[in-house]
């Protein structure tokens, strides 16, 4: 069953046509990437799903029931986390109160939120840093940070915004095993990644985008050798 459903969702900005027609779904419990070059409208389609931009036609339906148009926060309760391409935490708030903000999305008091959010500190190796101001820590932490807010909000699905850009690739697969976890727990995830070596070992399905076109969507084997992916994308690509 579909847990999240693009039906030719298109978005302009200014006369810059940046989705053109995009459809897709999302199966619950899947681990999909979605990928292509700078500039496709992946971050659009993201924006569009998590209740940024409402969509200038066409529709999206999440667990059955129509989201465009929703605001952020009521997609949010609906049910769909996202982290961000630029890591902004509330740089003067400690780590585990950036998370706890997260968690009091769905958590009925105080003491649950913090409860809950020490839990995902500790799946995310950042338990130790808990009592840091989030605005002292390195960037592959800030990364970690930004998945553990979205997990607090406790979502059916987690939107992951090329969070492994720029992270050495020890980093990169330790963050890899912790989303294979987390998949395996049951948490549906679609990502938006340009680290080849991530999609590769995590995605068990790929979509490619190109000037807010879908070109591809299959398996990331059958994907990688298409032509029309390896010349607008994959030729240039050079973090295999």
């Amino acid at each position: 069953m579909a847990l999240l459903e693009v039906r030719s969702a298109a978005k302009s900005f200014r006369g810059l046509r940046a989705v053109a027609e995009a459809s897709f779904d999302v199966e619950a419990g899947a681990l999909v990437a979605l990928i292509g070059p700078n500039g496709a409208g992946k971050t659009t389609i993201f924006n569009m799903v998590a209740g940024v931009y409402a969509p200038d036609s066409g529709e999206i339906r999440f667990d059955g029931a129509r989201i465009d148009g929703l605001r952020a926060d009521q997609v949010c309760a609906a049910g769909i986390g996202r982290t961000f391409q630029l890591v902004k935490p509330f740089a003067g708030l400690s780590v585990l109160d950036n998370v706890i903000v997260g968690a009091l999305e769905r958590a009925r008091s105080m003491a649950r939120a913090r409860r809950e959010a020490l839990a995902i500190l500790e799946r995310l190796g950042l338990e130790a840093k808990r009592e840091q101001l989030a605005s002292a820590l390195t960037l592959p932490d800030r990364k970690r940070l930004e998945v553990a807010r979205a997990l607090a909000t406790g979502p059916k699905l987690l939107l992951l915004d090329e969070v492994m850009a720029g992270l050495r690739p020890t980093e990169c697969d330790q963050l890899v095993a912790v989303f294979r976890e987390l998949n395996r727990g049951g948490l549906t995830i679609l990502l938006i990644e340009h680290v080849m070596r991530a999609v590769m070992a995590l995605a068990e399905r790929v979509i490619v985008l190109h000037h807010g076109e879908i070109i591809a969507d299959g398996a990331p084997a059958q994907v990688v050798r298409d032509p029309a992916v390896l010349e607008c994308y994959l030729g240039e690509e050079t973090k295999v």
